[in-house]
């Protein structure tokens, strides 16, 4: 057998069983039918709801199954909200019982309430953070309670989480969102040092495509532009794939972009300069220092909306 070919076979997902929320649209939509084309039993949670989380309908995830199941793939509709704790556990449960094992979860669903900080109410704080935070919360914590029962350090376990540009970058007028998504970085790493015993890698992506939220962002806060077909949520898929599979078993903890054609790794944070004194800083003598040996570095990362080069 070829180099080439036992890579690809590396990056098979056949007897794996995946779960994913907001799997009835968009990107959600994409990843679950790709991971049913690579072999995986599909779970595709999504409560249907409209972007501002409003609503529900049953309809988006019954849709995606039954395209896979055209295509030969096996998959089921699940429509539990993902920020109810005991709706999350027994989703999670059923999973297991239905295909016998529970190996990926990917956490991709969302919802927006854009308005600048200024204008932005207590709901619309609360009701974005929740979604985004106490979904993958939720999805995560019965999960990982699986996988440490399993006891098994040599398994392909694997937890993907979505952040986002806006919160790498910091959206002007996404404060809830950004805060959330950068909430969601801070699990990822958080998960990844916690579950690695168990055989969980955990990573977060930060992808770009054209969905319903983008389309609902004006275009002069876009953090850049493609044409289609660079565009298509389809193209995030194949990174959410090779995750999923055992060829990615070295990586986890990171942040991986995921832009059109382009798939980009974040760099950790990590301190860019540093002062020290041999007694207590005084205001006057702290601004002297910082001015000469931090503002440097302080000025050439300095945020830019959007960011030059997006």
């Amino acid at each position: 057998m070829s180099d080439s070919t036992q890579e690809l076979d590396s990056t098979r997902l056949d007897g794996r069983v995946a779960f994913v929320t907001g799997g009835g649209r968009g990107v959600g939509a994409g990843i679950a039918r790709l991971l049913a084309a690579r072999g995986a039993s599909v779970v595709v949670n999504d409560l249907g709801v409209q972007l501002d989380g409003t609503g529900a309908d049953a309809g988006p995830a019954a849709e995606v199954v039954a395209e896979i199941a055209a295509a030969g793939g096996t998959a089921v509709a699940d429509s539990s909200d993902i920020t109810d704790t005991a709706a999350v556990e027994k989703a999670i449960a059923s999973a297991i019982d239905t295909f016998g094992s529970l190996d990926i979860v990917v956490n991709v669903a969302g919802i927006l309430r854009d308005r600048m900080i200024f204008n932005l109410s207590g709901s619309d704080w609360d009701d974005v953070i929740r979604v985004h935070l106490r979904g993958h919360y939720n999805t995560t914590r019965f999960a990982a309670a699986y996988w440490r029962e399993q006891r098994n350090p040599e398994a392909d376990y694997r937890l993907i989480n979505f952040t986002s540009f806006s919160g790498l970058h910091g959206a002007p007028g996404q404060p809830n969102y950004a805060a959330a998504k950068m909430g969601i970085v801070g699990l990822t790493y958080s998960s990844a040092n916690a579950l690695a015993k168990y055989g969980v890698t955990v990573n977060a992506i930060s992808p770009s495509a054209d969905t319903r939220m983008t389309a609902s962002v004006p275009d002069e806060r876009r953090p850049g532009t493609f044409s289609s077909p660079e565009r298509s949520p389809d193209n995030i898929a194949p990174v959410v794939g090779y995750i999923a599979s055992s060829a990615s078993r070295w990586l986890t903890g990171q942040v991986i972009s995921a832009r059109g054609y382009e798939v980009g790794l974040y760099n950790r944070p990590q301190i860019a300069a540093s002062i020290a004194a041999p007694e207590p800083w005084d205001p006057a003598r702290l601004a002297a220092a910082m001015e000469r040996y931090v503002k440097p570095f302080a000025v050439a990362q300095a945020p830019v909306w959007p960011p030059i080069g997006s």
